[in-house]
């Protein structure tokens, strides 16, 4: 990363930058990239963030309440939540939907932190 650029996560975790674009900030735009993705796609983002979520889920748990992150924590955890969102798929299904799901969707309400 360049002097110039902006970082999108906190230095500590910019090993995980190389996944900006699972950093989405609502379920649907996590659901939708899922659909969207590859299984080996899933699974390089899937092995880089579990293999860290225990340390992000301390990092930001003793450094910021949930209502006032800064940016580049909350952009890390939605990234964590992106981790979760292909979690099954990686390790139950092995394919990016619900199996025997159909045409079902599931319709989110509201965002605990957007």
């Amino acid at each position: 990363m360049s002097e110039t650029s902006t970082a999108l996560l906190p230095p500590e975790f910019a090993d995980l930058e190389r996944f900006g674009d699972w950093i989405l900030a609502t379920e649907p735009e996590r659901y939708a990239k899922r659909l969207a993705s590859t299984m080996d796609e899933m699974q390089d983002l899937y092995d880089a963030g579990i293999a860290r979520l225990e340390e992000v889920m301390v990092y930001l748990d003793a450094r910021f309440p949930l209502n006032d992150m800064p940016e580049d924590a909350k952009r890390l955890m939605h990234l964590m939540q992106s981790v979760v969102m292909v979690s099954f798929p990686i390790e139950v299904w092995k394919q990016p939907r619900v199996l025997d799901s159909g045409a079902a969707w599931v319709t989110i309400t509201k965002e605990p932190v957007v």
